[in-house]
């Protein structure tokens, strides 16, 4: 991807809030994770509905983190910032409890309170694929369970005092593979298996204790999503991904594979969240696994293309079926 590729990719949006009205407004989130892809869409979508969004991540122009990326966590706040928004960059390591602390304790000094907390810190940089357990780095296991779980423990210990203090708060665990599916399908290493289903038991159980506090916390899978990560890792653009994958149809050990054609941009995943969010009724979400794809379906919104990807179904289906007989369309 080119340099100037990453630069409209990245460009302020003019995307309206879904919901229609600054839904949001004297709301005020947490998207811990939120430098770039999922987690910086959602930040987005939260500052264009009207919330004050804490933005946080590792990656700064004077220290990127050892992702390697080119993204920032002071772009994410400045794209927000830059529509009208109200952002706040805040670099933190959420393995390092201390700092989160400080983060909570920020936001309750300039704020008083806090109403959505997003964790959506994946880890999935330090995954080893095709690797058995017993022949995994027990020290990059570790790295990436921790990244991936125990970052979000951190947050969500640290943050939900100030949460439940008004009744109402949010909290979203975003991870990779819904409830269903990921029951009946192993997810390429023990590391990553357990930490995707973890972070959706988290969920689960945040849930049933925030109940009482008149509070909801729901795990969101996106599907395959068309980050900037997964563009650089396949060689393609916004422009030509789908072209790239619909060539592949058919073969194997291809890049990208054939199912990236079912890709989805993380826009959908934020404009989903941001949907919730504002739902007077979103407890009836409460210990949920859900999707960007059911989100958009219940709320009657679309990727940026006007499709509505359905990746899970089309996955799964492509499991069963011969390709030649899938029509992608049928799932979009």
């Amino acid at each position: 991807m080119t340099d100037s590729t990453r630069h409209d990719h990245a460009k302020p949006d003019s995307t309206p809030d879904p919901t229609g009205t600054r839904s949001l407004e004297g709301r005020v989130a947490l998207v811990a994770g939120a430098t770039r892809g999922a987690g910086r869409a959602i930040a987005r979508q939260l500052g264009r509905a009207g919330a004050v969004v804490y933005c946080t991540g590792r990656s700064t122009a004077q220290t990127p983190s050892d992702y390697g990326r080119p993204e920032t966590i002071e772009e994410t706040a400045e794209l927000i910032t830059g529509t009208g928004g109200t952002a706040h960059a805040v670099v933190v390591d959420h393995l390092d409890v201390e700092a989160v602390r400080a983060l909570v304790a920020r936001i309750d000094s300039e704020q008083g309170r806090l109403d959505i907390l997003v964790n959506d810190i994946g880890g999935e940089a330090y995954v080893q694929f095709e690797t058995r357990l017993w022949e995994y780095d027990l020290d990059a296991g570790r790295r990436l369970f921790d990244t991936a779980l125990l970052t979000h423990l951190n947050t969500s210990h640290s943050a939900l005092g100030l949460l439940t203090r008004n009744p109402g708060g949010l909290v979203v665990e975003v991870t990779d593979g819904t409830r269903a599916y990921n029951a009946s399908h192993y997810r390429e290493t023990v590391f990553l298996d357990l930490a995707k289903t973890g972070v959706d038991r988290l969920a689960f159980a945040e849930g049933h204790e925030l109940a009482a506090h008149g509070g909801t916390a729901v795990s969101v899978s996106p599907g395959w999503l068309r980050s900037e990560m997964m563009l650089d890792h396949f060689g393609v653009t916004e422009q030509d991904w789908r072209q790239a994958a619909e060539a592949n149809r058919g073969r194997t050990d291809t890049v990208p594979p054939y199912e990236f054609v079912i890709s989805e941009t993380p826009e959908m995943l934020a404009r989903g969240i941001a949907a919730l969010a504002a739902d007077p009724n979103r407890a009836v979400w409460n210990t949920r696994s859900t999707s960007s794809f059911e989100l958009a379906t219940h709320y009657a919104l679309t990727d940026v293309d006007g499709s509505r990807p359905d990746s899970w179904s089309f996955i799964t289906a492509m499991e069963d079926t011969p390709v030649e007989e899938i029509d992608v369309d049928d799932y979009r």
